[in-house]
């Protein structure tokens, strides 16, 4: 149980040693990697979608459990790139996973070692930490199957512990993060304590956005799509309005995002202002514009504005 700070005690850590520390979270695209570290943050911090590889850059998800401060480290996920976007998104995912105390794992059940799975798999003698096996989406696959599935990933690297969870419904969940709690480092926290990621709201409004576009149009869209915050204005009322531009490569794409008389992109901005809203507590005014910029897979400030190197 934790203390109860006295009124002269900054409430911002509590009483007694407190732990803290970087977890990153590497697996294949579409492993659960984002649901996952929503799931253990207990809020929405990295966007979610049907859509394989939509985490670009790196994010962080800051939760606190018992008296640790775990700091989650969201990376693109892993595959064998065919572009400047992938490679750099790929890079990304290795610097992350390096940069992290623990590492964990993430594999997808249903799929089991093949394909991205096993080059990830194949790959992990270059990271030296400690690495975390997490078998997610386990109620969707026999006990049976789960046991070999371990085997096989242990034959493959070297794990220190194998976690079995549903990161969609948490099963399993609460077993991670005390093991976490308990493994990390003492030492200071790193955040203050009601803080749930270092991503500033600009570029998580943004990243919003292009989860409700992925959402809407995953089929129709390719994911090279971008999404910017071009105007953030605190209003008198307490409200905020934000003008985004959704910048794709074509303009048979930008027929496809503004939709039929425009209901496609009023669908996308009345559900990302809705969530953006709730994250904010406060009213907002969203303005989406749709643009056409060629190539921007090949520029190099847009790499930097999402965070990533660009690869020459």
């Amino acid at each position: 149980m934790t203390d109860t700070p006295d009124s002269d005690t900054p409430s911002s850590e509590p009483l007694g040693p407190t732990r803290s520390g970087f977890v990153a979270l590497i697996g294949a695209p579409n492993a659960g990697k984002s649901t996952l570290m929503n799931q253990l943050v207990g809020a929405k911090v990295s966007i979610v979608s049907h859509k394989v590889q939509t985490t670009r850059a790196i994010v962080r998800g800051i939760a606190i459990h018992d008296r640790t401060q775990i700091v989650f480290i969201d990376t693109p996920g892993i595959f064998t790139p065919k572009r400047r976007l992938d490679r750099a998104m790929v890079t990304s995912a290795w610097g992350g996973a390096k940069d992290g105390d623990l590492v964990l794992v993430l594999i997808d059940a249903e799929r089991g070692v093949k394909g991205d799975a096993e080059a990830l798999l194949d790959s992990l003698a270059e990271v030296r930490h400690n690495k975390v096996l997490v078998l997610n989406k386990i109620d969707q696959v026999k006990r049976e199957k789960l046991l070999e599935l371990t085997a096989a990933c242990h034959a493959k690297a070297e794990f220190s512990e194998t976690f079995m969870i549903s990161a969609l419904n948490g099963s399993g969940c609460k077993d991670l993060m005390d093991y976490l709690a308990r493994t990390l480092p003492e030492g200071p926290w790193y955040y203050p304590e009601d803080q749930i990621s270092d991503l500033p709201m600009r570029q998580l409004a943004a990243e919003i956005t292009r989860e409700k576009l992925y959402l809407r149009l995953h089929q129709e869209l390719p994911y090279a799509s971008h999404v910017e915050t071009e105007r953030w204005e605190e209003k008198k009322d307490g409200s905020v309005r934000i003008e985004q531009v959704i910048y794709v490569e074509r303009d048979s794409q930008k027929k496809i995002v503004l939709g039929h008389k425009g209901e496609t992109i009023k669908a996308i901005g009345q559900a990302a202002r809705k969530e953006i809203a709730e994250i904010l507590d406060q009213k907002v005014h969203l303005f989406l514009f749709v643009k056409v910029r060629s190539n921007w897979g090949d520029d190099p400030e847009r790499f930097r504005e999402i965070g990533l190197e660009f690869p020459h």
